[in-house]
Order: C-alpha cells, then structure tokens, then sequence
C-alpha cells in the first residue's frame, strides 16, 4: 500500500462495514454500509459517499480506487447508509458491487456537492437515467407535503427499475437507449405546461443528456438558470475522477 493510499484509509476515509447486500433489480444491487458514527453524520437529501473500493488493490491507478456513490437513505437510530449500485456499465465500481460480500470492510468520505433537496418549488419535474434513481428518490421522499411531483427515468431494460426503500415507485419508467434526447424531450412539452406554480428540475445521469437537456430548459423553454439543477454521473468516454 502506497503512501497516497495510506493516507486515505487512515486519515482521510472512514471505515464502514457491508452488513447487507440485496438484489434489487436485473442490474441494481442495494449495498448496507454501517458504523457508529453514522448516528451524528450531518446528512442533507442528496449527499453522496466517495468510496473506495480499490483500497489495497496495487493493480488499480489512484483515480480507479475511489468512486461516488449517491446516497439512498440512511437511518440514525441503526447507523446504517443504504447505496443502490448499478453494474451495468461493467466499469471497476460494478465488478466491485457484484464481487463484494456482507462483512467486507469499506472506507468512505461524505461528498455534499449542490445537487441536494430544494423544496422551495410547488412542482418538480425529476429526469435521470439508472444512476441517477436512487438519488432521485430520496429527494423526492423528503419534498413537504403537496407538492406537484413528475418524474421521467429511463434505462436500456425494463428489469433494472426498482422501487423506493418504501416500496412506492413515483416515477414514470421508461425502456430507452441512452442519451435519448427526442423521446425526453417530447415528453418535457408535454409534462412542462401542467406545472404550476414555481418550478424547478432536476437533470441527472448521462452527462451528455444533462447537457442537452440544460440547453433545451434554457434556450427553448426559457427557464432560469435557477429553476433548473443538473449533476452529470457519468460520460461513456471518461471513467472514475476524470
């Protein structure tokens, strides 16, 4: 173990254990990370861990040991965090989720970012692919009552979706190739003009999408910069941090 690595096991990462590992869905595994002090962790809806799932691999370039992760949902009173993973990009962090076991010990960092629950808008309109689903879901699950709420998330197979940890399913699903531009597009003229009150989307998963898609919000629809949030996950051609 080299001097960088070092340092993020025992300085910068906290430790964690895997105390369950669930199948979700066709390509979705739900990974349980627990440890104490997960009960005073300082969580806002739309935080997400950097894990580091190449720790103590010296076949893995620095930037392949870590990768973020959003948060599902965690729970104080237990001390535990629940990450839902997908596998379908076959890329290091999902050869990690398919091979890791209940037991394992993992190491963690809270990531905040600005991709977090807002709930001063009356309606929302939530767009992501696979990866971004599990975000999705906790922020909507935290939005106050009343709230007018729309969801489109689309994946290449029906079989990846899976429910909320409440067992709701309040997105619309949809079976798309990637970077489906049109098709969500035909879809936001139709959802956009029954949204009343203020407004506010959130844009997430492939990042050339969220580019995409951004433009239309601003150029076409005219939306405000501040009534639209956009988090890239992923990109095709890049891999981990770059």
């Amino acid at each position: 173990m080299g001097i960088l690595e070092s340092i993020l096991k025992n300085v910068v990462l906290e430790e964690a254990t895997i105390s369950e590992k669930v199948k979700l869905s066709e390509s979705v595994y739900k990974i349980r990370l627990a440890n104490d002090k997960i009960a005073n962790a300082d969580f806002i809806p739309g935080y997400f861990l950097r894990l580091g799932i190449g720790i103590g691999r010296e076949d893995l370039a620095l930037k392949d040991k870590v990768r973020s992760y959003s948060v599902w949902d965690i729970n104080r009173a237990e001390g535990y965090i629940d990450l839902a993973i997908a596998t379908h990009s076959n890329g290091i962090g999902s050869k990690w989720v398919a091979n890791c076991n209940t037991g394992d010990t993992v190491y963690f960092k809270w990531k905040k970012g600005n991709f977090l629950l807002d709930d001063t808008a009356d309606s929302y309109l939530m767009i992501g692919d696979l990866s971004a689903l599990s975000h999705l879901y906790v922020i909507n699950r935290h939005f106050s009552d009343n709230k007018q709420v729309t969801g489109i998330v689309y994946s290449q197979s029906s079989s990846d979706f899976f429910e909320d940890v409440d067992g709701k399913s309040p997105f619309n699903f949809y079976q798309l190739q990637q970077n489906p531009y049109e098709e969500i597009v035909e879809r936001i003229k139709e959802l956009t003009p029954k949204m009343a009150g203020k407004k506010l989307v959130y844009l997430a998963g492939d990042s050339r999408l969220c580019v995409s898609l951004n433009n239309f919000f601003r150029k076409e629809l005219n939306w405000e910069t501040n009534e639209i949030k956009t988090k890239p996950f992923w990109n095709p051609v890049k891999k981990g941090l770059e």
